[in-house]
């Protein structure tokens, strides 16, 4: 007896139904109220980056199409078309690669066949994969006939990169921009493949290979077939870390406290572990900048937000270190890592280009910022002791510069005996109040020491690692 044939797990577990569809919801509705209302458009384009799902997508809406018993507007997968389009070679859909058939000369049979009714379906529709590599001339050919096709026929178009399609053709389809897939949708996807194949795979296991595929379902079943084939039906953290050179998610946590605390050493000996197991470092800078992104977004809609692409795990330490940390602080942190990310392109010491940003960030997290010192200058002055400090220092100044007044007034108070007729010794006296009129000048200087030496500014300071005054200015 023939040995089984090995499927490969993401054709295995391709889609097959608008319901199996993982991550595309806004596609799915419309396509779906498009077919119960019968307004199918001429031409579908459908643009997003690999492994999201846009040839399969394309195929579930032609077999919706072309269904001969649909259960409502799902295909039944077991009628004569379906079964033929599933397996690709119905003639009623053509599918085209433009990457190899990108010319006049590949598209001129289409044009040709269209005139055609189909063989045995509702609907002849023409499927063009990766439709941005078709050349100038063989859109221009296509561009009548997008425009006005047979009522029989139908066009769908996928595309990884949008902004090369023609404005011309965009006009004429409906755009469907598909998004990548939230990294839990991707642990539910991969845990429920797991329980079918009998696979006894870790929950962070499971998150490692999703952060890996960044958003490509594809690519996280390929790489959980990979570790299969690597380790047996028993796949663990450590094994996924090691075969794609991912940083475990505490290690990651662990680091990104480390530079909340300014701690330098414990970012450099993390830097020195990654780097000696092998890490890949580039990818250590992105999920360091998604982390503190998250960080952002828990500070700004708590730890619900839809937007939030984290476990219940992660959930809990990012709440923690989101409370620790003031916002300004995070979105400085977050430019830091942004632009580190780009320069990491090109730049050839990629450890001590990571290493040295880091180190800066660590700085931002443990300066204060102007927001703070402001604040804490507003709560001296709510509290009154900004104003004790005022009157305090503009009686000090008073003494000193009246000091020398009563030096100048005692002078004169021995000349009466050099000079009788005390008039002359009377009349400086009058003066003597002008000297004492400066006192505003010499109040400001010392508002500048008194400031700076006032105890509960300083425990407001002692309190903000790191933080130090620069300078004071009074408006």
């Amino acid at each position: 007896m023939a040995e089984q044939q090995h499927i490969p797990l993401p054709l295995k577990y391709r889609p097959m139904t608008f319901d199996d569809v993982v991550g595309q919801e806004h596609v799915v509705r419309t396509l779906r109220h498009a077919i119960e209302a019968n307004r199918i458009a001429n031409a579908y384009l459908f643009i997003g980056p690999r492994g999201i799902g846009k040839t399969t997508t394309s195929r579930i809406f032609a077999k919706a199409l072309n269904c001969t018993s649909p259960n409502g507007v799902e295909p039944c997968g077991k009628c004569v078309n379906c079964e033929e389009i599933a397996a690709g070679r119905s003639l009623d859909v053509v599918e085209l690669d433009a990457a190899s058939h990108n010319k006049v000369e590949d598209v001129r049979p289409i044009i040709e066949s269209v005139q055609f009714k189909p063989v045995s379906s509702k609907f002849k529709i023409f499927i063009i994969d990766e439709c941005h590599m078709l050349s100038t001339a063989a859109w221009n050919a296509l561009l009548k006939t997008l425009e006005e096709p047979p009522p029989h026929v139908r066009f769908i178009f996928a595309t990884t990169e949008g902004d090369k399609v023609l404005a011309t053709i965009v006009s004429r389809c409906q755009r469907f921009d598909l998004r990548r897939i939230q990294t839990n949708d991707i642990v539910s996807r991969l845990r429920h493949v797991c329980e079918l194949e009998k696979i006894d795979a870790e929950d962070d296991a499971l998150l490692a290979i999703a952060r890996g595929a960044e958003g490509g379902m594809r690519d996280a079943l390929s790489s959980l077939d990979q570790l299969v084939s690597f380790k047996g039906e028993k796949v663990t953290e450590e094994d996924a870390l090691g075969v794609f050179g991912l940083v475990s998610r505490s290690a990651l946590e662990g680091l990104a406290g480390a530079i909340l605390r300014g701690d330098v050493g414990a970012i450099l000996s993390s830097i020195e572990a990654f780097d000696s197991a092998g890490k890949n470092m580039r990818r250590l800078t992105g999920e360091l900048l998604r982390h503190f992104r998250n960080l952002v977004v828990v500070q700004a809609l708590g730890p619900n937000a839809k937007s939030l692409e984290a476990t219940p795990d992660q959930i809990k330490v990012l709440a923690a270190q989101a409370q620790a940390v003031d916002p300004g602080r995070l979105f400085r942190i977050c430019d830091q890592l942004a632009d580190a990310e780009d320069k990491l392109r090109y730049v050839l010491s990629v450890r001590t280009l990571i290493e040295m940003t880091l180190i800066r960030a660590s700085r931002i997290a443990t300066t204060a910022t102007v927001e703070e010192l402001m604040k804490a200058v507003r709560e001296l002055k709510a509290t009154g002791d900004v104003g004790s400090l005022r009157s305090a220092r503009s009686a000090a100044p008073t003494e000193v510069a009246v000091a020398p007044a009563a030096a100048s007034a005692a002078a004169p108070a021995k000349m009466p005996r050099e000079d009788p007729p005390a008039p002359a010794a009377t009349a400086p006296a009058a003066p003597a109040p002008a000297p004492a009129a400066p006192p505003p000048r010499p109040a400001k200087r010392v508002s500048r020491s008194d400031i700076l030496n006032d105890k509960k500014l300083n425990d407001v300071l002692a309190s903000l690692p790191g933080a130090v005054v620069s300078d004071i200015r009074e408006a």
